[in-house]
């Protein structure tokens, strides 16, 4: 190595390495890039000496690794508004789902997209979530029941990755809920069979999903997406026990997932599976609060087994419209008990792992992507702290070692 692209100096790091104190925080610290890649992390002191195209003086400010959202539904059509006020008149999403509502009420405005329309509705979220430090979000489909509409929001997930200033990772949900228009048999067969050969022959998906609940898939059909999964060579990952207890968690484990989402009714044993599998445990703070559930998901028994926890979003149009990665971080710790720390770690390090992306992005490393979020803050806990206030915070954005249109429009 004879040179750095760009080096960034006059910063404090936080580099959100799991093994680390205090964040892995080095303070009056400097980074350097080179072909995209962190080349170069440690104290401004013992910056090498060599030549560099770019300086940034960060002013003083805290440089982190960009955020992963590792859990939405951005592609979509339409919006459930009626739907929300139907809860605050005390209408419970089961029975609202259970009559036609919910995810159905998407699917059928999604299969009327085309895909230029679903690019299109999809572009500012994802916008939103940029200008909160966002730099990979993970997409679902699901909203299409049906192999054409499946595979048009999962190509639209792969436009966008082309058009963002982030990457875009897909999840195949084909497993997301039952059509009406198909008797209930023929459609596991349908999704395990057709659908999913379609999917893979694409490349449209880097890990197939699931929702298995009473109101959804049952373990056993579950279990068969899980084995047609593995036959393509694709790992998976489950919406598993968040409104009653299935064992979705176990059953998720026993197939090695990824990670296992929204855990709200999740045993112990459960949690002990999820940890024996090495499986990152994802919590939704946003679906919780829009719900008014009352259950909280098992946050000491994560601990107490060392399961990673993971933070998201979960945007959605029905149980999450949040497009706010900062409010997640701080509902995980006011309605979940997280230090801001673990959040933190939940929207980096093990968000990464929760998308088997661990060893490329997620925290400053040597040879990690230099995916990396610059912020005016006095200390990485005001990231958890202010409620609506993200855009403002945000100094400078790089994306892959390059500076984003945020950074090129002088953000902040």
């Amino acid at each position: 190595m004879d040179h750095f692209d760009r080096i960034w100096v006059n910063v404090h790091l936080a580099t959100m390495t799991p093994d680390a104190t205090e964040r892995g925080e080095i303070r009056d610290g400097a980074l350097a890039v080179r072909d995209g890649r962190i080349a170069w992390i440690g104290r401004r002191a013992d910056l090498p000496d060599m030549p560099v195209m770019e300086v940034h003086d960060g002013a003083g400010a805290w440089l982190l690794p960009g955020l992963i959202d590792c859990h939405t539904h951005a592609v979509f059509a339409g919006d459930r508004c009626g739907e929300f006020e139907e809860r605050l008149e005390g209408v419970p999403y089961v029975d609202i789902a259970r009559r036609g509502g919910g995810i159905r009420r998407t699917v059928e405005a999604t299969r009327a997209a085309d895909l230029e329309a679903l690019v299109a509705l999809a572009r500012p979220r994802l916008a939103r979530l940029l200008a909160e430090g966002v730099t990979t979000v993970e997409i679902k489909s699901g909203y299409g029941l049906e192999t054409q509409a499946e595979l048009r929001m999962l190509r639209a997930a792969r436009a966008l990755q082309r058009a963002a200033d982030m990457s875009v990772v897909t999840s195949f949900l084909g497993a997301h809920a039952f059509p009406v228009d198909l008797p209930r048999a023929d459609y596991v067969d349908l999704v395990c069979g057709p659908m999913l050969d379609a999917v893979a022959a694409e490349g449209l998906a880097d890990a197939v999903d699931g929702f298995c609940e009473g109101i959804a898939f049952s373990p056993a059909e579950t279990e068969r997406v899980f084995q047609a999964a593995r036959a393509k060579g694709l790992p998976v990952k489950l919406h598993a026990d968040q409104l009653s207890d299935t064992g979705g968690a176990a059953l998720a484990a026993r197939f090695g997932a990824l990670s296992c989402d929204h855990l709200e009714y999740t045993s112990e044993a459960g949690v002990r599976a999820m940890a024996e599998a090495g499986t990152v445990a994802v919590v939704l703070p946003g679906a919780f609060y829009m719900l008014r559930e009352k259950q909280l998901p098992p946050i000491d028994l994560f601990r107490r087994h060392g399961v990673p926890m993971a933070v998201a979003t979960d945007a959605n149009p029905g149980s999450s419209p949040m497009l706010s990665p900062l409010l997640a971080m701080n509902m995980a710790c006011i309605l979940f008990g997280l230090t801001p720390y673990e959040a933190l770690q939940g929207m980096t390090v093990y968000a990464a792992r929760a998308l088997g992306l661990e060893k490329d992005r997620g925290t400053l490393e040597v040879g990690k992507r230099a995916d990396l979020t610059l912020w005016r803050i006095s200390r990485p806990a005001e990231l958890c702290y202010w409620l609506g206030f993200g855009d403002r915070l945000l100094v400078e954005r790089v994306v892959a070692g390059r500076p984003s249109a945020a950074t090129r429009r002088g953000l902040g």
